[in-house]
Formats: C-alpha cells, structure tokens, sequence
C-alpha cells in the first residue's frame, strides 16, 4: 500500500477502504508519510468528501492512533463541550467553570486558533504562567484533585489530529466536514468523554456557512458518537456576527470574567447558560433544560463560577492575581474608536471579515507556528437589529502598529451593512440534533 496511491483515489472521488485509511493514519502518525503528502490528501478530501462509513473510520483511527483515557477511575460520568470554531467564541472559558460550580468534574483538551477561527488555548495564555501542556499524568491528577482542567492535547493523545489540525490551518483544508467532524469526535473519544456537546456553529463567520451544511455536520458527529458509545447533542448556532462583543485573545478573556462576573453581552451570557445547560442534564445534575439553566445562572451571581476559574488559573500555574484584576492582562500599544459612520439599522456585521482582521493583526497564526499577539482584536459594540446614530462608537481597534490599525479599521468598517428600515435581530439557535 501507498500513500500516493491513496492520494489518487481520494482524488479521483473513490471511496477509501478502512485498511487505507488506518495505513494513512498510522504512517502520517509515525512520520513515513510527508506533510506535503497529507496536505495533498486532506485537499482531495475537502474537494470530494468522504461518507458516512469513511468518517468513522478516520475518526476511530485517528483517536486510536495514541493512547485513549479511561477516566471512570477519576469521574463518574465524563462531560465534555466543543465548539466548530467562531468568532468571538470563548464560550469554554465560561461553561467549564460554572458546570465545575454545578457539582461536575470536568477535564477538556481544547485546540488553538484554526484560520479566521479563535483557539481556547491561545486566549488563556493571555494569563502569564498559565500551562498549556499538561501530561496524561498531570491530567488525571488535576481532575482528580481540583475537578476542573483545561489544556492542549497531549502528545499522545489522537497524535494524528494534533499534527493534522495544525497542518489544515496552513494548508487551506479546514472547511472540510469530514475533516471537521473527525478532528472533534476523535479527541473527545481518546479523551474518553462519555457526554458530549457539541456546537456547531452556522453563518458568516463559521465553516458551515448555511443551515444545511451546519446540519449534516451535526448529524455526522452526533451519528459518530452513537456508534462509539458516546451520548452526544449538537446545537446549531449562530455564527453570523461575532458572539459577543469581544475578538482577540486577552479581550475575550477580559469578556469571560465580566461574564462569570454576573455580566458580560447578552448574547454570550445567554449562549453559554444555554450551552451548560444541556450539559447539566445529560450529565443527570438536572432533569430539564429551564432547571438546569437556573442553576447554571446562579453559579454566575453567587460568584462561585468565578472562584472556580480561579482555581483552575492557580492549578494550571497560571497568575490568579488577573482573574481578580484583568486590567493587567496585556493591552494593545494602539486603541482606536471608530464611530458609525451613518445613521441606521445594522443588517449584517461580517464575522468572517472580523476574524480574518484579527489574524491580520496577529490574534491568529497565517503560518503554522506564527507566534500570537494576545492584546491585539476588536470590539464589536453593537448586534445585528441595532438602531445606531451617527457618530456613536461603532467599534473598537486595539492594535500593534499603525498600519495594521488603519487596515483593520477600514476592513471591519466596510463588514458592517446598514439598513434604513428595522432589522430582525439574529436567532442565537436554529436548532437541536439528538
């Protein structure tokens, strides 16, 4: 068997047998296959697909290419959440802490930045000291002792998607649903979630940019997690405007703690309650939904969401002393307001423009390996259905140089579509696959 040969039938539209696929796996996992290689199959992959039968079998092999854990020896039930990736998103950083508040143990391995799409991992290392790289030992103890852990993947845990989502970063493959929907599924089964949220997000600023590719997505990875013995739900989502009002690594963070503050937009705060939510009930905490949101809410007021984000700071050697201070996160050299430029309706705000500005201006990485500007984003004051006056503050720039600052400026500008007549506000979901 050869990896060109492979290559070629992907290319040509066939279908790849489970003993291919394996042989893939293993030999980019192993490195006898090339980068360059795999960037070739992931573009046929993109191009033409792969069914139902081809994305489980990617998905198994790829989550059996390291170690799996068993974490019934630390949790009783293992929960875990996962974004598609979106603008704005930094959802994790409140739905961990207030299920935590909620009475669960909850262990997840996030990822980094993926094109226009901000990473977990890269917002909380806005923290100084905050560790990234637990090992499978340090994961399990952590859980264990504190309840609470957020790090990267570990090296061998589903080693073949660490390598290839880094590689579709770069290589102008992470539109792919199958591609997507292996990445995911595999790291939740090699880290051994037992109940799975998943939210995909639909829109603008999403990979699945209409409700109908978002829902065959969800059915694919919720049909995956069935057939691996993991309960799991999707939420479609809205991703045509950022969520929230922040974009960028420490601004987001900044939202986050606002948020486990008892503040925060409204359309995150409600995003992330909901999302905890479902969570609460298929962990069994809760038997339905506006119980389980109740209580959700409350760990945001009575404070004890927040002291669990500062526990899992300090646990993960992050300064704790930012959770109680996030002024002292890192701020842009540059910060300009931009007023509206008209009077009106807002009718579209861009998502896409907005996170591929940030990338612009060092958020994310153009370049697998790029280091990342924490400080620099945006903020987004106003929502899609708002009524603005001229001369209001439109957004926000928090930059590092000058010229970056101007072009952002007028990108992000030119994203935001106005309207004389009254604008629908948009939904914050399309729906529920079970």
């Amino acid at each position: 068997m050869r990896a060109t040969d492979i290559i070629i039938k992907k290319r040509d539209k066939q279908e790849l047998t489970p003993e291919e696929i394996r042989f893939f796996i293993k030999g980019y996992t192993d490195g006898s296959i090339a980068d360059y290689q795999v960037a070739a199959w992931a573009m046929a992959v993109l191009l033409n697909g792969m069914n139902a039968a081809e994305t489980t079998e990617l998905t198994l092999a790829m989550a059996q290419s390291g170690e799996t854990l068993d974490l019934s020896g630390v949790v009783d039930l293992a929960l875990d959440k996962h974004s598609t990736g979106g603008v704005g998103d930094k959802t994790t950083l409140v739905v961990e802490p207030v299920l935590a508040a909620c009475g669960c143990r909850v262990g997840k391995m996030s990822g980094r930045g993926l094109g226009f799409s901000g990473g977990t991992l890269d917002k909380m290392e806005s923290i100084p000291g905050y560790r990234t790289d637990l090992s499978r030992e340090e994961f399990l103890q952590q859980l264990k002792d504190v309840g609470l852990v957020l790090t990267g993947q570990t090296g061998d845990l589903a080693p073949a998607d660490g390598k290839l989502y880094a590689l579709r970063d770069v290589s102008g493959t992470v539109d792919s649903p199958a591609l997507i929907a292996a990445s995911i599924m595999s790291k939740k089964i090699a880290a051994g979630a037992q109940r799975i949220v998943l939210d995909v997000k639909v829109g603008l600023g999403a990979f699945m940019t209409n409700l109908q590719d978002a829902r065959a997505l969800a059915e694919m990875m919720v049909a995956i997690g069935a057939q691996a013995g993991r309960k799991t739900v999707a939420l479609l989502s809205d991703m045509n405007q950022p969520l929230g009002h922040a974009v960028g690594n420490a601004l987001e963070v900044k939202e986050a703690l606002d948020t486990l503050r008892g503040g925060g937009p409204a359309d995150f705060r409600e995003h992330a309650l909901d999302v905890a939510a479902h969570l609460l009930v298929l962990a069994g905490v809760e038997s339905d939904l506006p119980a389980a949101r109740q209580r959700a809410a409350v760990s945001l007021a009575d404070g004890s969401a927040l002291e669990r984000f500062r526990t899992l700071v300090a646990a993960q050697g992050g300064d704790a002393s930012y959770v109680d201070d996030p002024d002292k996160l890192p701020g842009a050299a540059l910060i300009e307001e931009v007023p509206a430029p008209r009077s009106g309706y807002l009718q579209t705000i861009h998502a896409r423009e907005v996170g591929e500005s940030a990338v612009e201006l060092g958020a994310g990485r153009a370049q697998k390996g790029d280091p990342i500007d924490h400080s620099v984003g945006f903020v987004i004051h106003h929502k899609v259905g708002d009524q603005v006056q001229a001369g209001q503050p439109l957004f926000s720039v928090h930059a590092g140089d000058a010229a970056k600052l101007a072009a952002a400026k007028a990108r992000v500008l030119a994203a935001h579509h106005w309207s004389d007549a009254p604008v629908e506000p948009l939904p914050l979901f399309y729906g529920t696959i079970e």
